[in-house]
């Protein structure tokens, strides 16, 4: 059987032949070109009318080549492993590459796995189960996942075929951070506010007084307004200096100061003021100079928190020890009493905004619940390390460690 080119080729050959036997045959020029044109033309509509040529069934069928996957390709799984946040590869609901920080937050048990079990969270469980239907997923919130108190976000890529990306985020420091943030307001205005009732109160008091009768009575409104006043004035102060101190925090101080002056310029303030037992204060700073690159006046009140809060809360009659020694490359900054100590469970909190052991006592002596916070903040911008050690019924003792300067 002929197939489409060989009845070309042959219907060719034949109008050949006829336009030689027509010349042999002594027909004129013109004779043998229309010969010549109608046999082609014939031969052109006789082979478009043939029928395509069928598949030859002793032919192996063609197959095609297979999708490339991008989860198996090397240099997906060499950007995998540099994702900081946990990252899983799935297909066909099997987790097939994860990278490190999916290890650390799953296990590598979860390789093979299916991946509506391998992350255990009731809401991601019902989110994966709808992988493979037409609805858009959208970011999913894990809440207390996958310790309580955490959150993470999960989201997906769909790849080719039945592959698919997850990514999870962790989103706790930012929880925490916002709820700081809402906490500090919340709190800043209960402390304003407390202040300011009192101070009210009192100042209509004081308007419907009349007579030389209520004079005793007066005085003593009067030293509560002031007193009230003061502490919101210092309660003010403080929050002013922890936000230039955080507006500062990533600012490290470059002039040399000399840390056992400032502290020394410090006692003397407080032996000079009102502070309550300034003659309590034992100064053991030695006689030599002790230079670190520090904030002159951020230092000065990291200082004055840190002895004036041991003057507070420390037994009247007792010492607040004052020290300055070098350790190393470093020079630490102590402060002791001899009050009543704090229990081990509030030690972790002392450096919270507006924490307080004893609230009461804490404003009856004027505590604002800011001054640990500022020395923190303080102490981590100067490279500081900051340690509380206390024993209920013995007291208290603060320090702060700086690095030295380098020609110190």
């Amino acid at each position: 059987m002929f197939d489409r080119l060989s009845s070309l080729v042959a219907a060719l050959t034949l109008v050949a032949i006829a336009a030689i036997f027509a010349a042999l045959a002594g027909g004129d020029a013109l004779s043998i070109a229309i010969i010549a044109v109608a046999g082609v033309a014939g031969v052109a509509i006789v082979y478009g009318a043939l029928p395509s040529p069928l598949p030859d069934p002793q032919a192996p069928p063609k197959i095609e080549a297979p999708p490339v996957s991008l989860l198996r390709h090397p240099d997906f799984a060499l950007w995998v492993d540099q994702e900081d946040e946990p990252l899983i590869g799935v297909a066909d609901n099997v987790v097939t590459i994860v990278n490190d920080a999916a290890v650390r937050l799953l296990g590598r048990h979860i390789v093979g796995a299916d991946i509506r079990t391998a992350i255990r969270h009731p809401a991601a469980t019902e989110w994966l189960a709808r992988i493979g239907g037409d609805a858009p997923l959208e970011t999913l919130n894990l809440v207390d996942f996958p310790r309580p108190g955490q959150r993470w976000t999960m989201r997906i890529a769909t790849l080719s075929g039945s592959e698919r990306i997850i990514f999870l985020s962790d989103r706790s420091a930012i929880d925490a951070a916002d709820r700081m943030r809402s906490d500090f307001v919340a709190n800043a205005s209960h402390e304003l506010r407390t202040p300011l009732a009192a101070i009210l109160g009192y100042v209509e008091t004081l308007q419907d007084m009349n007579g030389e009768a209520d004079a005793p009575m007066r005085h003593r409104f009067l030293s509560i307004i002031e007193r009230e006043a003061r502490r919101m004035q210092q309660l003010v102060i403080d929050l002013l200096s922890i936000s230039r101190v955080e507006a500062d925090r990533f600012r490290r101080p470059t002039r040399p100061v000399n840390l056992a002056a400032i502290v020394k310029t410090t006692i003397a303030q407080l032996q000079d003021s009102e502070a309550a037992r300034p003659k309590d204060i034992v100064a053991r700073l030695g006689r030599s100079a002790q230079p670190i690159l520090g904030d002159e006046a951020q230092l000065g009140q990291l200082a004055h928190n840190i002895i004036s809060n041991a003057m507070k809360y420390g037994r009247p009659g007792t010492p607040v020890t004052v020290e300055l020694a070098r350790e190393g490359q470093r020079v630490r900054l102590s402060v002791s009493d001899e009050g009543e100590g704090i229990a081990p469970d509030h030690l972790p909190r002392l450096t919270e905004r507006f924490y307080r052991v004893d609230e009461a006592r804490s404003r009856s002596v004027g505590g604002t619940g800011l001054g640990l916070a500022i020395v923190k903040h303080i102490s981590e911008r100067h490279q500081g390390q900051l340690d509380i050690e206390s024993e209920l019924g013995k007291g208290t003792k603060v320090s702060v460690t700086f690095p030295l300067a380098a020609d110190g």
